[in-house]
């Protein structure tokens, strides 16, 4: 009889390996299920046999003979990670072709064949490798977690459990696409208030590097007291093209976003640092409520796919809570996940942490009841999802007329200043 080698989770969330005897992985996972374990995993126990002495040598031989060799592996030197969009496409043709029959070792052949060198293809090389050698799938890819992270290497392990490989990828696909979809239209609407803002503030230090001290120079000539706007507006113009001042105030300005950008990320690495972020930014108006949903809108996709695709309740908002990307929604995630070890409901814990709207929970304690958690979190995301556009367009019909605000302003203050002292000089001509 043979035997099975698992892993899975028992009833407190904590992970347990062992190996039971079965004639069929189907009999494999109900011994497992019997003994009060969840099976995440499950391969087959495979015996190598050595070869020695003259059969090893025949076998080489006759190995030689029919001209059996190898496929050599092209490793390339590469820099940088794996986009989502190819590493989506990868996933939707392998779901193609699992889904046509094909064994999973010869699906990885031709797909790593079919990649432009690169990172993908060096990964699927080394995964190729591990499968060939017994491992499973999910085991060879979570050795690689900068390809494959742990959402992705968990819901293989699901489906190969099941016996679902081709309808797991199939989802796995359409989730990693929804989810760029969204981080798309975030970006998207930032794109342009940016490029704006970026093109006004040069024309601005080109105004007062070049313009500005030409204007100072005909003041001077005159001989006569400047009113207060223009000489502020000198004093700012001798400062950004650096007189006097041993760093010029235009490599302040050009620096300073720079600067905060890298120390948001080195406060990121820190705890406390990355939570007063999280909590900052969420209280900003507009901007905070787009971030709110986009969260809610990620961790609920994340973990109605999850929970579909198989994977126990308690993995599945460990991952979710993971992968969310905002320290309040990970401390919320991480409290429904002690309520539910604890034998206690899903939507209690996120009404206390208050960090959904009431629907939500409303929605997601429906599900609890009816047994439809996966597609009630399904739904309450694609829902967020049209939240989130509304959201995109309201920030950029505040963006704009604020923008128009700002810049007519800093133009019309620099005119009125130049043109205050020739305003005075001719009313003293004139008088």
């Amino acid at each position: 009889m043979p035997s099975y080698q698992f892993e899975a989770l028992d009833q407190t969330g904590k992970p347990q390996k062992g190996t039971v005897d079965a004639p069929n992985s189907e009999e494999a996972i109900n011994r497992i299920k019997g003994q009060g374990f969840f099976p995440t995993s499950v391969r087959e126990k495979k015996v190598r046999k050595r070869k020695g002495g003259a059969a090893a040598e025949k076998a080489e031989k006759a190995e030689k003979a029919a001209g059996g060799k190898k496929k050599k592996t092209e490793i390339t030197i590469t820099i940088g990670g794996v986009s989502k969009k190819i590493l989506t496409q990868f996933t939707r043709q392998l779901s193609t072709l699992q889904d046509a029959g094909l064994p999973i070792l010869r699906s990885l052949q031709i797909l790593t064949d079919q990649q432009k060198p690169g990172k993908l293809k060096n990964t699927l090389y080394d995964v190729q490798n591990e499968v060939e050698g017994g491992s499973s799938l999910s085991e060879a890819m979570a050795k690689h977690p900068k390809v494959f992270d742990r959402l992705y290497s968990k819901m293989i392990a699901a489906g190969e459990v099941g016996g679902v490989l081709d309808i797991i990828l199939q989802r796995l696909a359409d989730f990693m696409e929804k989810a760029q979809r969204l981080k798309r239209k975030i970006i998207g609407a930032m794109i342009y208030p940016s490029v704006v803002i970026t093109v006004a503030v040069l024309i601005i230090i080109a105004i007062m590097v070049l313009v500005v001290p030409k204007f100072q120079e005909i003041f001077e000539d005159f001989d006569t007291e400047l009113p207060a706007p223009t000489q502020f507006l000198i004093n700012t113009s001798n400062w950004i093209a650096g007189k006097d001042t041993l760093i010029p105030g235009w490599a302040v300005i050009i620096c300073t976003p720079i600067i905060i950008i890298m120390i948001a990320k080195l406060l990121r690495k820190t705890k406390a640092g990355r939570a007063a972020l999280d909590m900052g930014q969420m209280r900003i108006p507009v901007v905070g409520n787009l971030i709110r949903l986009s969260a809610v809108a990620r961790f609920t996709r994340t973990l109605g796919t999850l929970i579909s695709a198989g994977v126990p309740i308690l993995e599945a908002i460990l991952i979710a809570r993971d992968t969310v990307g905002n320290w309040v929604f990970e401390q919320a995630l991480q409290k429904v996940h002690d309520s539910i070890r604890e034998g206690e409901s899903f939507a209690a814990p996120l009404r206390e942490a208050r960090v959904c709207d009431s629907i939500v929970v409303n929605m997601i304690d429906v599900g609890e009841e009816t047994g439809d958690l996966d597609k009630m979190l399904i739904k309450i995301a694609d829902n967020y999802d049209d939240e989130v556009d509304t959201a995109v367009g309201a920030l950029i019909s505040l963006l704009e007329p604020l923008m128009v605000v700002l810049l007519g302003g800093s133009v019309g203050f620099i005119v009125i200043a130049l043109f205050l002292p020739l305003v005075k000089l001719i009313q003293s001509v004139t008088g």
